[in-house]
Formats: C-alpha cells, sequence, structure tokens
C-alpha cells in the first residue's frame, strides 16, 4: 500500500473588492473500493482566506464530498487550500498484474464481447446495472453525434472482447490527439475538439465518453491527481501539475476499471480520485458567484507527493 500527501490550492484575485460570494467546491478524494485497487481519504483538511460566514458539507447525488462556503465581508482574494492523504491498497489478486504479467485480464468479465456488455446493460435488472444505466445516457456536455460515431466504430469490430475494445478506444485517441494546454476551455464544444484533434486531458475523457456512450456501453467522467513526481525510472505523466480527467467504464461481472487516454494507461498506483459524474459539469472543482465590479484572475496549484510504501 502507498500514502499520499496532496495538496490543492485555489487562488482568487479580484480587480475590485468583492462584496459578497457563495461557493461550492469539489476537493476532498473520496473512499471507495475498485476492480484494481481500494482508495481511503485517511485525513483531510480545509482553509479557507477570508474566513468563511457560512460552511457545511454534504454528499451530492454520486456519493462526492461537496463542500459549501459562503463569504459576506467585503474581500479582494478567496484562498481555498485543500491538504489530504490518501491510501492505496492493490486488491492481493489483482497485484501481479503489473508485475507478472496480465494474467486477471484474461477473466470472463474482461472477455465478454461488447455487444453482450451492451444487451446486459439494457436488460439486467440487478442493482449494480440499474445503478450504471444512468451514464449510458447523453449528459450536459457529452452528447453522441455521427461524427463521433464514426469516431469510434473501428475500436468496435464485432464480438471484441471488452476490455480489448476499449483500451484500443483509449489508444487510438492517444495516438491521434495531441496535448497542447490552453487550445480549448471548459466551454469548447465536443465536436470541435474531434475536428482539431487537439486538447487537454478533460478533452479527452469526454471524446472517450461519448464513444463509449455512442456503443450504448456505461462510462463515467473521474477528476482527481496524478502524482506531481514519480517513483525513479518513471516518466512524468501529462496533467501531473493540475487536477486531472479520466475515464471508468462498466464491466458486468468486473465492475468499474479505469481508462486514462491522455497518458494511454490503466490507471492503478499513481491516479487518485477526488470525484465521479457524467461529465465535468457534474464534478467541477470549485464553481460559484461572486459580486464585484471588477474582474478576477484564477490561480490553482496541486501537487502529490508520495509518502511511504507501506507493507
Amino acid at each position: 500500500m502507498t500514502d499520499f500527501l496532496i495538496t490543492h490550492k485555489t487562488e482568487y484575485r479580484y480587480e475590485e473588492p468583492a462584496s459578497l460570494s457563495y461557493n461550492e467546491a469539489r476537493i476532498i478524494p473520496r473512499s471507495f473500493s475498485h476492480c484494481l485497487f481500494e482508495q481511503r481519504c485517511l485525513e483531510r483538511q480545509i482553509s479557507i482566506e477570508p474566513f468563511w460566514t457560512d460552511y457545511r458539507e454534504r454528499l451530492d447525488f454520486f456519493g462526492n464530498e461537496v463542500l459549501y462556503f459562503t463569504l459576506r465581508r467585503p474581500h479582494r482574494q478567496t484562498i481555498i487550500t485543500a491538504t489530504s492523504r490518501v491510501r492505496l491498497l492493490p486488491r492481493p489478486e489483482r497485484e501481479s498484474t503489473f508485475t507478472n504479467g496480465n494474467t486477471w485480464m484474461n477473466s470472463p468479465a474482461y472477455r465478454t464481447p461488447w455487444e453482450t456488455v451492451r444487451h446486459t446493460l439494457r436488460h439486467d435488472l440487478a442493482a449494480d446495472i440499474l445503478e450504471a444505466r444512468q451514464y449510458v445516457m447523453n449528459s450536459a456536455v457529452v452528447t453522441v453525434f455521427p461524427a463521433l460515431v464514426s469516431y469510434a466504430a473501428p475500436s468496435f469490430p464485432p464480438d471484441r472482447p471488452i476490455l480489448e475494445a476499449v483500451r484500443d478506444l483509449m489508444s487510438r485517441i492517444h495516438r491521434d490527439f495531441a496535448f497542447v494546454p490552453g487550445v480549448t476551455t471548459v466551454a469548447t464544444p465536443l465536436a470541435e475538439v474531434l475536428e482539431a484533434r487537439k486538447g487537454v486531458c478533460q478533452d479527452f475523457a469526454h471524446l472517450m465518453l461519448g464513444c463509449l456512450r455512442a456503443q450504448r456501453l456505461a462510462a463515467r467522467y473521474v477528476s482527481g491527481y496524478i502524482e506531481t513526481i514519480p517513483p525513479p525510472g518513471q516518466e512524468k505523466l501529462e496533467g501531473a501539475d493540475a487536477s486531472h480527467a479520466w475515464v471508468s467504464v462498466f464491466m458486468p461481472g468486473a465492475g468499474w476499471l479505469d481508462f486514462d487516454p491522455t497518458n494511454n494507461l490503466i490507471p492503478h498506483d499513481q491516479h487518485l480520485t477526488v470525484a465521479w459524474g457524467r461529465d465535468f459539469s457534474d464534478v467541477t472543482p470549485l464553481k460559484g458567484v461572486f459580486f464585484s465590479t471588477g474582474d478576477h484572475k484564477l490561480q490553482v496549484s496541486v501537487d502529490v507527493k508520495r509518502l511511504a510504501e507501506i507493507d
């Protein structure tokens, strides 16, 4: 098992004092059990400057931890710092995956033809299947359109095993699209990303979601972090200096399995999950409203430090 220390700092600076602001944040890592590992948020601390007037916490529809706070006094800046300690515990039966080969990938759940998975999602009434169905449908940001269907099609020939098909789609996105910060925003339509063939992790996650939903498969958007400085001998991953995004796909009989199209890998020991939903709009790290006569500047920094390998 491995412990990580995560520091996520968000700073707003206002040209003119803000008289009032309402804020909602999803910056606390989840605790959950995964196909390949278990994640536990052991400690977390939130610092807000200036000091909040109202503050409360809740779980949203998807089970993500949400912080809500209000600043009712004039202020020229808002600084939110979340410090969390997170532990990743690999599942013993999966640990050999990344050390001694791909034995777990040969299990029946991953060899099931993708059409069978689609049929199961449509007709099975098991509780986990019913919960996964919401991730098959279009969402606010990810809507299936003809060009998306055409791009997805080569990865899904008849009878192809579900894991093989999804990995192929992930690899094609990684190969066909360039990681170029600054060319897109949170409002850039998916059609523009598909045409331009460049963007950032959020764009590639949305693209992969759209392709999977075009095949009527269940896929959700995952927000989180990846290790800022990797262990010796490992390359630094794209997106390591900020919040990261990837995709999780539901596979009946196995559960949810993550795929990172930005880095073309199946996350297992460097990705730390904060929240998940249908797309970015469900898991925005920080959003809200402020009242001021001037504009504002936003600065975000993320640091993920590996603390220790624990037996």
